[in-house]
Formats: structure tokens, C-alpha cells, sequence
């Protein structure tokens, strides 16, 4: 009777050629993962300033409060008070002095510290948000302004 194996070296060659196509294909995945989070800061960013065109109209400036009784009633979808609890990646708002969580900036699962959302500003006639996250750690800065020009400042992809 004859009973028929794989040798040792085969198997070998299998696993090698597997660890091959591994080494290839996973940092690609991380890239293509880091897009979909900046696809995010878009989207977000673009929210964001409509919702200050719609302040604006309604009281003739921009506001640096985000949310609140006196903000301009934005906030990132599904905010649960920031940090690795949320739905978005990113942090996003103000970098202002006294700026406040919730209020003036909002925390995503990436927890980068308002620090980084880099030169942003509001006055009664302009603004620049920022959005700020660490990606594959790296810093990746986005900021917007009152004319939607939407910039990636500092790329961490």
C-alpha cells in the first residue's frame, strides 16, 4: 500500500509564497483603510462649513462655537462626548484658546489632541477649521475655510 504526502519542502515553498503575498498585500490594505478615514475628514469638514454659511446668513458672522446654545449647531454625527467611543476617526473644530470638548472641538477614535488641528481661526468675516488625525503614526492635517477650499496641510498618508 502507498500513501502519498506532501514533503517538508514542499509545504515549506506553500508557506513562503503565503508570507510573500502576505508582506505585499497588507501594507497596501492599511493604506486603502488610511483613505477611507480621510474620506471621512471631507465629508465632516464639508458639513462643517455649511453649517457656518448658514450661521453666517443668519447673523451676518462666522461663530467658533461648534455647538451649544450659542453655536452654529454642528457636531459630528453620532457625537457621544469624544474619544474611542465614537463613529469618526478625527478630531475636528477650533484649535482656540479656552476652546472647550464638545463645544469648540470634537474628539474622535483616534484621540489627537486639538494641538494638532494646526492655525485655525474665526473672526466675523473668515474662518479656517481644522481636522486633525493620527494615521499609521503619522499626523494627517485637513483645514477649511469660508471659501470650501479644502486643503491637506500636513499629509500623514
Amino acid at each position: 500500500m502507498k500513501k502519498s504526502a506532501f514533503t517538508m519542502i514542499e509545504l515549506m515553498i506553500v508557506v513562503s509564497i503565503i508570507a510573500f503575498l502576505a508582506t505585499i498585500s497588507i501594507p497596501r490594505y492599511f493604506n486603502y483603510y488610511a483613505k477611507a478615514k480621510q474620506a471621512e475628514v471631507a465629508v465632516n469638514l464639508a458639513s462643517l462649513h455649511t453649517a457656518q454659511e448658514a450661521y453666517f446668513a443668519e447673523h451676518g458672522e462666522y461663530c467658533a462655537q461648534l455647538s451649544g446654545p450659542n453655536g452654529i449647531g454642528w457636531q459630528p454625527q453620532g457625537y457621544k462626548g469624544g474619544g474611542e467611543q465614537e463613529n469618526f476617526y478625527y478630531t475636528y473644530g477650533f484649535n482656540t484658546q479656552g476652546a472647550q470638548e464638545g463645544v469648540h472641538y470634537f474628539t474622535g477614535k483616534l484621540k489627537t489632541p486639538k494641538d494638532k488641528l494646526g492655525k485655525t481661526f474665526v473672526n466675523k468675516n473668515k474662518f479656517t477649521a481644522g481636522a486633525a488625525g493620527t494615521v499609521n503614526e503619522k499626523i494627517d492635517t485637513w483645514q477649511i475655510d469660508q471659501d470650501r477650499n479644502l486643503k491637506n496641510t500636513l499629509k500623514g498618508i
